[in-house]
């Protein structure tokens, strides 16, 4: 994708993810977020030109929560924008603030994505955007099997189970070095038999153990244009390229021959514009967006162009772990924390917290010259950012 001018992230803040954060309101839970990610990026609020805000009002109930939110957010007197597109909110308010730089618009701009999901009613949120008779299958909000049923199908019951039980357990061993990480429960290998049989079922194959949480948390990051981020001298995770699709025509209750995802669809066309031709070896971790490890398991083998079961053998041979080829959610993911209005958002600051090494405990041994970060949500539309080390096109 050409710009007009080249923007890094310079700043990445995040609050402490947790089921409740009853120890603050709305905009102080975002203040955590927005002083750390000033502080990370060495500057005041008065170098920023614009405010980008993000979360889903739905669910906690406020209409125009941004306006209250200057409290915390420091945006009184300035240039604001507010974005709500469902689970990838945080990666449209990332791009969002990235156009804004990238057009010479601002020079500096605060991203923010926040949820504080205890002071609303999710579930109500999401089914009360379908109609109760034609839209009765998706009143389950997120929650699905027909990931876990896919996978049973193809690659048969016993090895499937085994995948996704080890993904999770993955994610949890990584999501234990991560300070900011909601769900931390120190698994082992040898409890994946239990765990898949003894964890409540929620739908289908898809128990409690595979499924993402509801986390209150904000997420900041500080964007500059590279004009910025030379003159201060600053660290930065360049923003090479991102793509959105919207692909409504794949969410049907009707059945049929299935489409291209957005994921494959998204991967393809952020690949082939920047002349990516192996991405397993190109890329050096994925920040992906994994509501469950059911889901987390079939769409490695979308975002990464994979064929057959190249994906089940990238899990069961531990690519995918932090000292893995291709590490993915060094974080935790999404399954360890789940701010929906930042969820998404928490993928582009980790990744970019990967690029320039400043991840603390869970920062991955090897250089990090590239990173991907996706975001998903709505009606089974992908974000996909590539974040690098340093400016090469």
């Amino acid at each position: 994708m050409k710009k007009n001018r080249n923007v890094g992230i310079i700043g990445v803040g995040q609050s402490v993810y947790s089921s409740h954060r009853e120890d603050v309101n709305q905009p102080e839970l975002i203040h955590e977020a927005v002083v750390a990610a000033l502080d990370d990026a060495g500057i005041t609020m008065d170098d920023v030109d614009c405010v980008v805000h993000g979360n889903m009002e739905l669910f906690e109930m406020v209409h125009q929560p941004d306006c209250w939110h200057v409290l915390g957010t420091g945006a009184y007197g300035k240039e604001a924008f507010r974005v709500t597109t469902g689970g990838t909110t945080g990666t449209t308010v990332a791009c969002a603030a990235d156009n804004l730089v990238a057009s010479g618009l601002h020079d500096v701009v605060l991203a923010i994505g926040f949820e504080k999901l205890q002071e609303g009613h999710t579930t109500g949120g999401i089914t009360n955007m379908a109609d109760p008779l034609w839209g009765r299958q998706l009143q389950t909000g997120a929650l699905t099997g027909i990931a876990a049923q896919d996978l049973i199908e193809e690659f048969g019951e016993e090895r499937a189970k085994k995948v996704a039980m080890q993904y999770r357990i993955i994610m949890d061993q990584h999501a234990m070095l991560n300070k900011y990480a909601h769900r931390r429960f120190g698994l082992e290998f040898d409890q994946a038999a239990e765990l898949a049989e003894t964890s409540p079922p929620l739908v289908g194959e898809l128990r409690m153990i595979h499924m993402c949480s509801q986390s209150d948390g904000a997420c900041a990051i500080i964007v500059a244009s590279e004009d910025k981020v030379k003159a201060w001298g600053k660290n930065a995770a360049w923003i090479r390229d991102h793509i959105t699709v919207h692909r409504e025509e794949t969410f049907t209750i009707w059945g049929g021959d299935k489409e291209v995802g957005t994921m494959r669809y998204a991967a393809e066309k952020l690949f082939a514009r920047n002349g990516i031709t192996d991405p397993r070896k190109e890329i050096d971790v994925f920040e992906m967006y994994d509501p469950s490890a059911w889901w987390g398991v079939e769409w490695i083998k979308e975002f990464l162009l994979l064929e057959g079961d190249e994906h089940l053998k990238m899990i069961e041979n531990g690519e995918i772990s932090r000292d893995g080829s291709l590490p993915i959610n060094p974080s935790g993911g999404v399954i360890a924390s789940n701010p929906i209005g930042a969820t998404a958002l928490v993928r582009v600051a980790e990744a970019a917290n990967q690029v320039r090494g400043t991840a603390g405990k869970h920062q991955l041994k090897k250089e990090i010259k590239q990173a991907l970060a996706s975001g998903f949500g709505g009606t089974l539309w992908s974000v996909l950012f590539l974040l690098t080390k340093e400016i090469t096109w």
